[in-house]
């Protein structure tokens, strides 16, 4: 018997229709379908144990997060593909080095410069395709770039560059990157002759996304030197970007052709405004398909094994019914009478740290009101009773003061109760309340991110400052249009501000609010620049370092 062959049946897998449903949709587009069935797929690899297609979904799924923006989302899920990949195996190597790409790039955008890097060399390391392999390289030679090692940057491109026929659009990629690069080593260096080949091999070869990126460099490059040759590129990379439908690139156009402060900066700023709002809310949908999406998958998946657990519980039960009945019935009612003494503690346990939130809520409302609103009241008593004649137009500019003061304490106090406002919306809060049918404010480049790693106290000073100018604009200033616009250069936090209005009168210009606007600014080692212009309007830039 133990030198009896037999020959079994080889067992075929069944196909997975969940899988060719995911790669149709990615084909067409329909980013939501393809990931919803590249989970489900993902979901019965498992049940076949078939790792290497497990992997496969993973990694699509990963990139899909990616194209949304969800780069945290997309670094977490292509690492739980490595455990399921074989790096010994020469046919999952070419899977790890796209999945390791993927994380570099999702890392990099996070502007983790150093772990992308050590991604990308992974990549590198697992790829056994050559032409994977340079676009490998070259995403690496970018990520040194950004964090300026640019040395290791121009070795690398070089290199890549050596191994590309002249002519093609890959050849135009890495040599626009190599001279960007050299132009970010030494600002003398001139990359327009390298940039300009670049350009038309693209144009030969109707290269879109190889030009839009040209333009950009080009415009970026011009930006201070010719401004009339950075507009030009600048509506060029517009023009193909909305060709291409690539939504960020006409950002970034508008963005510079605003900053170009040209006669129809208004107008792209407006068209930016309404672009960057449909981004945002595109993409903030697409997260939360693409996270709902998960949590229905896990939701069936959990349900399952539970209604399996049952099925077998119950075959059990029909055994012993007659032995455990009287222990069921017994913890039961200990279940029971447990859960429902848990219930009420916790119930009395929420009601006092409820009424303790009130009591907190009342004091800070409390010793607010007496800091903020009770001594301003007085020291205006204070001057009108020792002051030898009373500054009418001094005393209402503090008593309107102290009114902003009072209403932000009332917003304060209802956002602690509810939930912390972000600062962005903060700020687009208390310039939008100073609108009204006659005066327009626009707001530009106060995005959330940028106010993250900016302290509590320069947030503060600002919020101040930017009252202090709208009250100022309101009162004097006959403004129908207002623009406030941030920005963060070389660690410097700057704010410009521009209105229409008859600027600043004479007998105003040394005011106490201006005076306290300027003490608050260089108190955070900043400088604030007013250019008065007398019936034309006023513009205000604030320089702070960060």
């Amino acid at each position: 018997m133990s030198c009896n062959q037999k020959r079994g049946k080889t067992l075929k897998l069944p196909e997975n229709l969940y899988y060719e449903s995911a790669m149709s949709s990615l084909k067409t587009g329909k980013s939501d379908s393809s990931f919803f069935y590249f989970e489900k797929a993902k979901e019965q690899y498992l049940l076949n144990y078939d790792s290497l297609n497990v992997a496969r979904c993973l990694i699509n799924m990963g990139i899909n997060l990616y194209d949304v923006g969800d780069f945290f989302g997309a670094q977490e899920t292509s690492l739980e593909a490595v455990k399921y990949l074989n790096p010994k195996d020469l046919n999952e190597s070419k899977l790890l080095g796209y999945l390791y790409n993927t994380i570099g790039n999702a890392t990099d955008e996070l502007k983790h410069y150093d772990q992308a890097i050590t991604y990308y060399q992974q990549a590198i390391k697992f790829s056994i395709d050559s032409n994977a392999t340079l676009i490998y390289k070259n995403n690496l030679a970018v990520c040194l770039r950004n964090a300026k090692r640019y040395a290791e940057s121009t070795t690398l491109l070089n290199s890549i560059l050596s191994k590309v026929a002249n002519g093609t659009t890959e050849y135009a990629k890495f040599l626009n990157n190599l001279a960007k690069t050299r132009w970010m080593a030494d600002s003398s260096y001139n990359p327009v002759p390298l940039y300009q080949k670049a350009l038309n091999i693209r144009l030969k070869e109707k290269d879109l996304w190889g030009q839009n990126s040209s333009y950009a460099s080009l415009a970026k490059y011009y930006d201070h030197r010719k401004p009339d040759s950075s507009i030009y590129y600048l509506h060029k990379q517009y023009e193909i970007a909305s060709v291409i439908n690539s939504a960020d690139d006409q950002l970034n156009a508008l963005r510079g052709l605003i900053q170009s402060n040209s006669s129809n900066s208004q107008r792209y700023l407006s068209t930016y405004l309404a672009l960057n709002d449909s981004i945002q809310q595109a993409r903030a949908a697409a997260k939360n398909q693409f996270a709902l999406i998960r949590y229905e998958v896990e939701k069936n998946k959990a349900d399952n094994l539970r209604l399996e657990k049952e099925n077998a519980e119950k075959q059990n039960r029909l055994i012993r019914q007659r032995v455990i009945t009287g222990a069921s019935i017994f913890l039961l009612v200990l279940v029971a009478g447990g859960g429902t003494l848990w219930y009420k503690r916790r119930k009395q346990r929420l009601e006092l740290e409820a009424q303790n939130r009130v009591k907190e809520t009342q004091l800070h409302l409390s010793k607010k009101i007496h800091d903020v609103v009770a001594n301003g009241i007085y020291r205006v008593m204070s001057e009108i009773e020792h002051g030898d004649e009373v500054d009418r137009d001094g005393v209402l500019d503090k008593l309107e003061n102290m009114y902003h003061q009072s209403r932000d304490i009332s917003h304060d106090v209802e956002q602690q109760t509810i939930t912390e406002t972000p600062y962005n919306e903060q700020l687009a809060s208390l310039l939008k309340s100073f609108a009204a049918d006659h005066r327009r404010v626009l707001i530009a480049g106060n995005d959330a991110e940028q106010w993250d790693d900016i302290s509590k106290r320069i947030k503060d000073e600002v919020k101040h400052v930017l009252q202090e100018l709208m009250v100022n604009m309101k009162k004097h200033s006959q403004a129908e249009q207002v623009v406030v616009r941030f920005e963060i250069t070389d660690r410097q936090l700057n704010i410009f501000y521009k209105d229409n209005g008859v600027g600043i009168p004479e007998e105003k210009s040394n005011g106490k609010g201006l005076a306290n606007t300027v003490s608050r600014i260089e108190s955070l080692g900043g400088k604030i620049t007013f250019v008065n212009e007398p019936g034309k309007g006023l513009n205000i830039t604030t320089v702070i370092p960060l």
